[in-house]
């Protein structure tokens, strides 16, 4: 308590108030950097078991069908749609929310802030989608255009963390607001592009759901099952209509509010009230009347967080250590063998995601930056170099998560799936080791401005 209440007399204006809004930022980050190695594990079980003599096991176990009969809602799916359709809504949330506390609070908060990762962003998406389109502009493989637009923000931070304090602090942040903008396009491309043929009845349901929730926020119901069940259903409306159903977290994500119920200038004052009063109760022996004043003190404290900061806190780490990793255990196993790996060689589905993701994130990311700092719309962030931002424009190639997401909507066939994620993974591996490679060197270098 003693030093909660140092804490408390410490928040004295601006200054705390901007080391407040960081914090969210710093977490989010770690959780990223530690929930790479964990997804990275679920991948790496994913193909030891594919191509083990139990591989038939772990094909059978993802493709059982499970089915429900709720009310007017009949889905049935196998185990493998349920991660990518289902718990991959929770993920695409995340996203939202972090989209959302970039627009507000991060760089992406204000126009010039935001033009050099969005310009840069950009360039990360086009550059991919059209070497990839270079080779695969007819035919069976023209689909799959948007699988390298996608950057993996959680193996990108992973290889960062893997640097240290050889990088400077603010490429972090310009590697987040890249990927954020990043994420943001591929959340578009995939609601115009990926979806199905629409049941207009079905996505005007989910849209007078989505309505009622936002008039509930508004009249100021803060129940979180409340708004959870009115998730599901927005969610299996939106799985009947034909617009893909992970969309549905990150529409509900935009409604999340971010302005906490007690103001962080009045929550000083109001604490240490509180505490003065807890000391007088302790000093009288009062206990019950001490605890009564513990719990008023956690209440404000949580009114004093945002919902948006609150629900990205509890819900990240389940997303980051749990769903992920479950999604690249049911995604990731795919059968090597001379033919298979013959087959991709050949392949210009493979050949597309592998220079999309490798070649055009290079030119796009940093060719769109550079344009961006010459034309004077953009400013590189303090401490960043020309090297740096190179060295983040390979680490971009590593497309993992979203990339083999949209390889599994982007085709029908599990034989042109497999191809496009052999380029996902080749891609990712060697975006991440050169991109490692180059920042040690800049950082060994010790590279100043330019």
């Amino acid at each position: 308590m003693d030093q909660f209440a140092r804490w408390v007399r410490g928040f004295q204006g601006p200054s705390s108030l901007v080391k407040a809004l960081r914090v969210p930022v710093q977490n989010f980050i770690h959780t990223e950097e530690l929930g790479a190695f964990v997804l990275l594990a679920g991948a790496v079980a994913a193909l030891v078991w594919a191509n083990t003599p139990w591989s038939d096991g772990y094909f059978t176990f993802w493709h059982n069908h499970v089915s429900f009969d709720i009310a007017i809602f009949h889905p049935d799916e196998d185990l493998e749609h349920l991660v990518n359709d289902g718990l991959m809504a929770i993920f695409f949330f995340v996203v939202g929310l972090e989209i959302k506390r970039e627009l507000l609070h991060g760089e992406l908060s204000s126009v010039r802030r935001a033009l050099l990762p969005a310009t840069a962003a950009v360039g990360g998406m086009a550059g991919p989608a059209l070497i990839y389109f270079a080779f695969n502009g007819t035919g069976e493989g023209a689909a799959g255009w948007g699988i390298p637009m996608a950057t993996d923000i959680a193996f990108a931070l992973g290889v960062l963390a893997l640097l240290g304090r050889r990088i400077p602090g603010e490429l972090r942040v310009f590697l987040l607001g890249l990927a954020v903008a990043d994420d943001l396009g591929a959340i578009t491309v995939i609601a115009l592009f990926y979806s199905d043929a629409i049941s207009w009845t079905d996505l005007g349901l989910a849209l007078a759901v989505f309505a009622v929730m936002a008039l509930c926020i508004r009249i100021g119901i803060r129940s979180v099952a409340f708004y959870a069940i009115l998730a599901v259903i927005v969610w299996l409306f939106l799985l009947e209509s034909g617009i893909h159903a992970t969309l549905a977290g990150v529409a509900i994500a935009a409604l999340v509010p971010s302005t906490p119920q007690v103001r962080r200038q009045d929550y000083a004052g109001s604490v240490d009230q509180l505490l003065t009063e807890f000391r007088s109760e302790i000093a009288q022996g009062n206990e019950e009347e001490a605890e009564a004043i513990v719990g008023e003190i956690e209440r404000l404290s949580g009114e004093t967080e945002g919902p948006l900061e609150r629900l990205e806190r509890q819900v990240h780490p389940w997303v980051s250590f749990a769903i992920l990793p479950l999604f690249a255990l049911a995604n990731a196993g795919i059968v090597f063998t001379t033919g298979t790996i013959s087959a991709a060689v050949e392949s210009p589905i493979t050949l597309g995601v592998f220079l999309g993701l490798t070649a055009g994130k290079v030119i796009g990311v940093f060719g769109m930056a550079w344009l961006a700092v010459k034309v004077g719309i953009g400013r590189l962030p303090a401490n960043v170099t020309w090297a740096h931002v190179f060295g983040v424009s390979l680490l971009a190639g590593i497309g993992f998560t979203v990339s083999i997401f949209i390889s599994g909507i982007a085709f029908d066939e599990r034989e042109l799936v497999d191809l496009a994620k052999m380029g996902v993974f080749s891609a990712s591996v060697v975006a991440g080791i050169v991109g490692y490679v180059v920042l040690r060197w800049v950082g060994g270098r010790g590279a100043g401005a330019e």
